[in-house]
């Protein structure tokens, strides 16, 4: 909708042709010739079903229902074949993981079944077949970990654990959920912090598995404000790892990372047939240690057929007043859906209010009540049963109009959009930070199970522009434009008659038409999966979290491999770092537009700077050393460096940092990824190992600033600033 972005064209974009008048009958645009080619193609053989196709009526559907007549088969998943959970696994890309708390169902090999609630962990995701599945994965338990303090052995922990389960029931924190006791277990383990080099090895740790992920802050809040133990006092128990998401921690254990294939082995799922709580086609129950990643490499390094939606709202708002929910009716959605993998849409759909004269190449379906419109969309919804919606600015505004405008019309089976029965989506607002984007306030709705990728976000967070209207950035990524009605007459469009209206559909159309060409230009899908497979988060985490989230995940899992642990650090803001020198084309005399020299110039570029200082210095949290350490260890000066802000770390040959072994990992794989890209000759593979190679390198220079954000889960200026000190000499400065 163009009223919700009344910016200009912006530089650079030419002025759009406007048409002589309101009712004009102009030639047919590149737009509306495209889309009738793309039904030529689609119904070669299908021209007698086509044409009767086009004879139907403009009328609206009766009652306002997207029936099973109005739905083209096409538009559909396709059918679940039967499935036999004895003797076939079931493989599936899953794209989101989240969680929610409810009752433990009996699984093959599994424990007796708890009566207490318990956490749930949800992936979302689909086959190579198209069918969308939800797999319910059980008896994983949130934990994190403190050291034992002096003198605490194994006779210790059933006194502490029934002291610190009397002191959460007392907080009165845990709620109505809580049927049992908050903490399931303590263990005594052995286990070493990262942050630092201490050179006595592993120590004695509690490892503290509590019922529900929210009853790890209490717990830590706790633990921190001192328990007491017979024989021991009331210690004060430090935390490690109690700032993890629980779906991270989950992913860390299972070794599964973000958008990759999971395997659930014959005889070890159960398929609900019944009861089913979500809309996917395939819903199964497994245990965690059961489920098998498969490292995205090779065969694995496929994307499944994805089913992907962009649309886009138009609005009969007033003169001079930026459109309503409350007052300004919702007059056409358009819909387009695209198969991933394929190079056209297979579903190009317009729902208008009162009659529309048909378009070629698009369904038109129309409705005299907006009511009506608003639950057939919510309808179709259902049956495409898209994985990834997109549009422009669908986050601020198409999205949260719709839903503000069904609740004002009272529409009460409108607001459920995603996959989850019975769930609402909500609209939330949020605020997001960071030193990359700065500050940014937003609305989030919530679509359970569907991923949400806003073309406008993704662009405002990916390029620096001069203008973000669709008009400008069409033109500069496709060299494509919008169809040429101003907002200022969609009203009276709407107010005119069939053929106005589907002047303004056709518009609409293209409006969603070209968010999914910038999805498709600009790769944003497959770098998103690549970057969260690399990363090992989840998809929804890359477009709504920072950057500190990717760091902290690859921190873990090296981390785990070699009995490491991440303390929870207090950061307050202060002292923050600096990035290197940036040299600047410009003079005295101001900016230099031309220069010229009679003899070769050469210019050179640093590869990987920072991950380079950092890999060649050996710079970590498990290498660097307290003040005075060197001397108190017995280190030899071959041993360990001395920086020139006095910081001091230990050498690759005393102990290889997480850092630099992260980043060689990272770099390594992305010299693969680059050889393999070179050889390959299939467009979407090609795709891939590209997204692949780009979110390897945006991860490994991501590692410096992780150290050097001050409001960060793990700050250390000791790094940073010995690696922009070393970047700055390398240069010359």
């Amino acid at each position: 909708m163009d009223i919700k972005r009344r910016q200009g064209p912006g530089p650079g974009v030419p002025p759009k042709r406007i048409r002589g008048g309101l009712w004009d009958e102009d030639e047919p645009s590149q737009f509306e010739e495209s889309l009738a080619q793309l039904e030529e193609t689609e119904d070669e053989n299908r021209l007698q079903e086509a044409e009767e196709e086009l004879q139907l009526p403009p009328e609206g559907t009766a009652g306002g229902q997207f029936s099973t007549a109005d739905i083209d088969p096409r538009w559909l998943r396709p059918n679940l074949r039967a499935l036999d959970p004895s003797t076939e696994p079931l493989i599936f890309q899953q794209l989101e993981i989240d969680h929610y708390v409810g009752s433990a169902v009996p699984l093959p090999g599994g424990p007796p079944v708890s009566r207490n609630s318990v956490p749930i962990l949800r992936a979302f995701g689909v086959t190579d077949e198209g069918f969308s599945i939800c797999c319910h994965i059980h008896g994983f338990a949130p934990y994190f970990y403190t050291p034992a303090p002096p003198g605490f052995g194994a006779e210790h922990l059933s006194d502490l654990q029934r002291e610190l389960n009397a002191a959460i029931s007392r907080d009165q924190r845990g709620g109505k959920e809580l049927s049992g006791p908050a903490v399931l277990a303590m263990e005594l383990c052995s286990r070493e912090s990262m942050f630092g080099y201490h050179g006595h090895g592993p120590s004695p740790f509690l490892r503290i598995i509590l019922a529900l992920p929210r009853l790890v802050a209490p717990a830590r809040r706790l633990l921190e404000q001192g328990i007491r133990v017979p024989g021991l006092g009331t210690p004060s128990f430090a935390p490690y790892e109690a700032n993890v998401d629980f779906e991270i921690r989950f992913m860390v254990d299972a070794d599964i990372v973000g958008c990759n294939w999971l395997e659930l082995p014959a005889g070890k799922y159960v398929q609900r047939t019944e009861k089913k709580a979500t809309l996917c086609q395939l819903e199964v129950d497994v245990l965690w240690s059961d489920v098998i990643s498969h490292p995205p490499e090779g065969q694995w390094q496929r994307i499944a057929p994805l089913r992907v939606l962009s649309f886009d709202i138009e609005c009969a708002g007033r003169k001079g007043i930026f459109p309503e929910p409350e007052r300004d009716p919702v007059i056409q959605i358009c819909s387009l859906g695209l198969r991933w993998g394929e190079p056209e849409p297979f579903l190009r759909l317009a729902l208008t209010l009162r009659p529309c004269a048909p378009i070629l190449g698009a369904r038109v379906q129309s409705y005299e009540r907006e009511e009506d419109l608003l639950q057939a969309w919510a309808n179709f919804i259902l049956a495409m049963d898209p994985d990834v919606i997109t549009g422009y600015n669908i986050q601020n505004f198409d999205l949260p109009y719709l839903i503000s405008r069904a609740q004002t019309l009272k529409v009460e089976r409108f607001p459920f959009l995603g996959r989850v029965i019975g769930l609402r989506s909500n609209i939330r607002d949020s605020s997001f930070q960071s030193r990359q984007v700065g500050r940014r306030e937003s609305k989030v709705v919530s679509m359970v199970g569907r991923v949400q990728m806003d073309m406008l976000q993704v662009l405002l967070r990916e390029y620096k522009l001069r203008s973000y209207t669709l008009n400008a950035v069409s033109f500069h990524f496709l060299g494509e434009q919008k169809e040429d009605v101003q907002h200022s007459i969609i009203t009276d469009l709407q107010n005119g008659n069939e053929q106005t209206r589907r002047r303004l559909a056709v518009y609409c159309l293209k409006d969603a038409f070209l968010p999914l060409r910038l999805l498709e230009r600009l790769m944003v899908l497959v770098n998103n999966v690549e970057m969260a497979r690399v990363t090992g988060v989840p998809l929804g985490y890359l477009l709504s979290r920072g950057q500190q989230v990717k760091v902290v995940s690859q921190l873990l899992r090296q981390a785990m491999r070699q009995g490491l642990l991440m303390p929870v650090v207090k950061t307050e803001g202060g002292e923050d770092y600096t990035g290197a020198t940036v040299i600047e084309s410009s003079g005295p005399a101001g900016p230099l537009k031309a220069l010229y020299y009679d003899v070769p110039i050469a210019t050179l570029d640093f590869s990987s700077l920072y991950p380079s200082i950092m890999m060649a210095h050996n710079l970590c949290y498990t290498t660097l050393l307290r003040p005075g350490a060197a001397q108190k260890l017995g280190l030899k000066p071959d041993e360990f460096i001395r920086t020139p802000t006095g910081d001091e770390f230990v050498k690759s040959s005393v102990r290889k940092g997480l850092l630099p072994q992260i980043l060689e990992n990272l770099l390594s794989a992305r010299k693969r990824a680059k050889a393999e890209l070179a050889q390959e000759t299939d467009p979407l593979r090609r795709q891939v190992l590209d997204g692949r190679q780009l979110a390897l390198k945006v991860s490994a220079n991501s590692v410096y600033g992780f150290t050097g954000a001050q409001v960060g889960k793990l700050p250390c200026l000791e790094i940073s600033q010995v690696s922009l000190w070393d970047a700055n000499g390398w240069l010359g400065y």
